[in-house]
């Protein structure tokens, strides 16, 4: 777990992040944390509590999207024996389990606006009602909330309570996402890299090829860190030579090459006769797919426009290059002056792969 909390990274924005949350560790009120998915908003939370003078005491933490609207209040709040069907036993809820600790609210943007008001209410007055009871309970909590939403905007649409709002926000941390954290990808690509070099008990760790870490660095990152570990995680360990530099990437692990664009009854379809011309089973007219020779120019078609033309040429010296090097996907990139992923991009956007290879004259 120690290893899952470790802040990794050293461009100026992530620092300043980071310092923030230092300096507001010490003080008892409440923090927010705004940031995209897989930023570290979490780690965000655990430095805050770490850090703090209620170190020793319980850090809880929930997600408020993870439950129904329903259950929400009564996971924050705790609920009395017979308060509505299905409550046999009296149960304390997240705030009297982090009394005299921290409550980290995660997705605190989904939260309906009876359970706002009422956190409202603990947030001010230091005091929570179990469903189905009589009494008030006082309970010391430090909230810290974090979201991807936009607050601000939620309140002035009336679907997030200002006040609340305003309560939140005495200290605002934003994270900044992984493709404004410059120089942090390589950093980030070689910590997880070799730790998973280290769990697959490799003796060395080869770093990964020039190229692969020149795509790693050029990749946007929509889900910021946590991608970033997926897919450097999944490279070592689909890569086969410990001591050769990584080389291969695979942004999306659901990449199929005979995945079909729309959904056809498997009975009714039909394959491509050897002529290039594919039937359509919903139609008896046959729809002929362009296999154009390899080197054809931009007058690939007699009618086609300079777009077309353009697909078509790019289309047949992939095909020409594939065919020559016997579907070897490496040695044909190589040969027209592409990297692996690039041929790869390129495949996928032509519809070709090795198990529909196309007949080229």
């Amino acid at each position: 777990m120690e290893r899952d909390v470790q802040f990794i990274g050293q461009s100026t924005a992530f620092l300043d992040a980071v310092e923030r949350a230092s300096r507001a560790a010490s003080v008892r009120r409440p923090v927010l944390v705004i940031g995209e998915r897989g930023t570290g908003k979490e780690l965000i939370a655990q430095r805050l509590h770490h850090l703090s003078p209620r170190w020793g005491e319980p850090l809880i933490t929930m997600n408020c999207a993870a439950l129904p609207e329903t259950l929400i209040e009564a996971e924050l709040f705790g609920h009395e024996a017979g308060a509505f069907t299905g409550a046999v036993r009296a149960r304390a809820g997240r705030f009297e389990e982090a009394d005299r600790g921290t409550l980290f609210l995660d997705e605190l943007g989904t939260l309906s606006m009876a359970a706002q008001e009422r956190l409202l209410r603990v947030i001010e007055y230091g005091e929570i009602a179990r469903i189905g009871a009589s009494r008030p309970v006082q309970v010391d909590v430090r909230v810290v909330a974090a979201t991807n939403a936009d607050l601000p905007r939620m309140a002035d649409e009336g679907r997030f309570r200002a006040d609340l709002l305003d309560r939140l926000s005495f200290e605002v941390i934003n994270l900044p996402p992984l493709r404004a954290r410059e120089g942090d990808v390589y950093e980030l690509a070689d910590y997880y890299g070799r730790r998973m070099a280290t769990e697959l008990e490799w003796d060395t760790w080869p770093g990964f090829t020039g190229e692969a870490m020149a795509v790693l660095e050029a990749h946007d990152w929509p889900g910021n860190v946590r991608e970033l570990r997926n897919v450097v995680e999944r490279a070592v360990y689909r890569w086969a030579n410990e001591h050769a530099p990584i080389a291969e990437i695979v942004f999306d692990p659901f990449e199929n090459p005979w995945r079909q664009e729309g959904r056809v009854d498997s009975r009714s379809e039909v394959p491509p006769r050897p002529d290039g011309v594919r039937a359509d089973p919903a139609s008896s007219q046959p729809k002929p797919v362009p296999l154009p020779e390899a080197g054809a120019g931009p007058d690939a078609g007699p009618n086609a426009g300079l777009r077309a033309s353009v697909e078509a040429y790019e289309r047949g010296l992939l095909v020409d290059a594939l065919d020559r090097h016997r579907w070897n996907q490496r040695r044909a990139a190589a040969a027209i002056g592409l990297s692996y992923d690039q041929l790869r991009h390129c495949m996928k956007k032509h519809r070709l792969s090795e198990g529909h290879k196309p007949s080229v004259p």
